[in-house]
């Protein structure tokens, strides 16, 4: 799970409002899907500058966001590399990125308001619900956070 910190909860927050107030949202387009979406907020790239770094063929990449996070070398200079890089500077762990893009962490999911239910990844409405109840979670492990951090 990720490692608390303001900076990714208002990122979460901030990417479910824009999706909320209706930025385009498609799931097959590695720039607006559920984890395009969250690095336009964090990195300020525009969406298909996104999909393509996505979508390079350095390497035989290919897939989702889950591949990519799974093929993440720090090291490689790809620009997609980099991005990744920031979302873990930020908190993120590869595995949050393909949880994101599957709507799939346990602890998200059971903070979900009215409880544990599952999510369709591609459904704009089940990616806020999703932001929303991990900005929650990652809030509220905030102060345990930062007094293990203080110790």
């Amino acid at each position: 799970m990720a490692y608390p910190s303001l900076a990714l909860i208002d990122a979460l927050r901030t990417t479910a409002a824009r999706l909320d107030a209706g930025a385009t949202y498609q799931w097959g387009h590695l720039g607006q899907c559920n984890c395009g979406h969250l690095v336009q907020t964090v990195c300020r790239i525009d969406p298909a500058a996104i999909h393509r770094w996505a979508t390079e063929r350095a390497f035989e990449r290919q897939g989702d966001w889950e591949d990519l996070a799974n093929d993440y070398c720090p090291t490689s200079g790809l620009p997609i590399d980099h991005v990744i890089g920031r979302l873990c500077e930020l908190g993120l762990t590869t595995d949050d990125l393909a949880h994101l893009e599957k709507l799939s962490d346990e602890a998200v999911l059971a903070a979900l308001p009215g409880g544990k239910r599952w999510l369709r990844r591609n459904q704009r409405e089940d990616v806020v619900a999703y932001l929303r109840a991990w900005a929650d979670l990652l809030a509220a492990a905030l102060p345990a956070a930062a007094a293990t951090h203080a110790a």
